[in-house]
């Protein structure tokens, strides 16, 4: 049984939760249900994915999120594609936070008499009933493209693909026969699944589909961790290529970093070596690193070819170089931190130690040093405060950041690539 709600007539009462979301112009409020804010794609990524999707050619017919949650990525791709769309969602009051927000980006826009909302519909109900659904919003026919965020366990590192809600297998079955002409969807999935099971997606959808095309993406918005991982199918595959990487720009002007690659790329390989003065060393976007496209991008910004990686996990792999990156101001986005070493310093970082960093900062003419390690929270601003106050007195000229070695009780004080030069 689902409920139909028509973004056009509906509203916000009595729903509480409601944000501006900060990638989104000013003044765009969304509205969401039982702590739903957290769970919400950011209107950037959203629009960003939306116009990634129209430079696909669909079939005709309307756009399904069958677990659509606060429905901005819905809202996104109706309003970027102009078409209508149909959003379902288990909760009810998620469901009517959803209906709302399609209708607030449609004022926004000046899109409310435009037949692709007045269509679109919001159902509160269960995805997995592809019939039920499309019964209730009145037979609207084929569907051209699916969408699929499901529900994770929260606060949970690892999980397994069964504990994904509503189910994958019971998503792609049910609605299997109502594409219009070849089968185009997106899955929106967790970033920490594992390689096996990143297969087990892959086996569930070609036992379906056998033979179906497909393109896994990692998506980064610089924060030192993986925000996003899906897979697009068929239709909305890029044919050819296995993986791709997409960094969203800082801010809504930029445009993003898109990099993409045919085939899955070699594993990379820490090696473990002794840090020295004069190499350089640079902190790797850790979505870059985890979409095997590393190498590929590192290859097309350096004039070597081999880099000694000293660390591929966490939020800060590190990569060391006989010669600098030549980054333009994109290029720059991919990095948290490059440049040469000027100093190493064998031991630990902490409120006892901070003062011999500040001596060997001032000896090498710096005016400001950024940690790019890992630390304490309650650690990194209080050291951090004292390296900027201790700096500030001083004449310096130099900026640069500290981080440390993965496999030697040593911290690396380097000079950016850009006051290097």
């Amino acid at each position: 049984m689902h409920d139909v709600l028509v973004p056009a007539n509906v509203d916000s009462e009595g729903l509480i939760e409601h944000a501006h979301d900060n990638t989104a112009p000013e003044g765009w409020v969304f509205f969401h249900a039982m702590e739903g804010k957290p769970l919400a794609t950011p209107w950037q990524v959203a629009s960003l994915r939306a116009s990634m999707l129209a430079e696909h050619s669909l079939s005709d017919g309307w756009l399904v999120d069958c677990a659509c949650g606060s429905g901005i990525q819905l809202a996104a791709y109706a309003s970027t594609l102009q078409r209508p769309v149909l959003g379902i969602e288990l909760d009810g009051s998620r469901a009517q936070a959803s209906a709302v927000n399609l209708n607030t980006i449609a004022s926004h826009q000046g899109s409310t008499q435009n037949s692709w909302f007045t269509s679109s519909r919001i159902l509160a109900g269960d995805g997995t009933d592809a019939v039920g659904a499309l019964h209730a919003a009145s037979d609207i026919g084929n569907i051209a493209f699916l969408h699929l965020d499901p529900a994770r366990p929260r606060n949970s590192r690892t999980h397994a693909i069964e504990e994904m809600q509503p189910p994958l297998h019971e998503v792609l079955t049910a609605w299997k026969p109502h594409f219009a002409d070849k089968p185009s969807f997106l899955l929106d999935l967790s970033p920490r699944l594992t390689q096996v099971q990143r297969d087990e997606v892959e086996h569930l959808v070609q036992t379906l589909w056998p033979g179906i095309e497909h393109t896994w993406e990692w998506t980064s918005r610089g924060r030192g961790r993986v925000d996003r991982l899906a897979m697009w199918a068929g239709g909305v595959a890029s044919i050819g290529v296995a993986r791709r990487f997409v960094r969203v720009p800082p801010s809504l002007s930029e445009r993003g970093v898109i990099l993409s690659e045919q085939a899955s790329s070699s594993e990379l390989a820490q090696l473990l070596h002794p840090p020295k003065r004069g190499e350089y060393v640079s902190i790797i976007d850790a979505a870059l690193v985890e979409s095997g496209l590393a190498s590929t991008w590192l290859a097309g910004v350096s004039k070597e070819t081999a880099f000694r990686w000293a660390t591929l996990a966490g939020r800060r792999p590190q990569v060391h170089h006989d010669h600098p990156l030549r980054l333009d101001q994109q290029q720059t986005m991919l990095v948290q931190a490059t440049g040469r070493v000027v100093e190493l310093l064998p031991f630990n970082l902490d409120e006892t130690t901070i003062d011999r960093v500040v001596e060997q900062a001032i000896e090498h003419n710096f005016r400001s040093v950024k940690l790019r390690l890992d630390l304490e929270p309650t650690q990194q601003p209080v050291l951090q405060g004292s390296l900027d106050r201790q700096l500030h007195r001083r004449s310096g000229v130099r900026d640069g950041f500290l981080t440390k070695h993965p496999n030697n009780n040593v911290l690396l004080l380097c000079v950016s690539h850009a006051e290097d030069l």
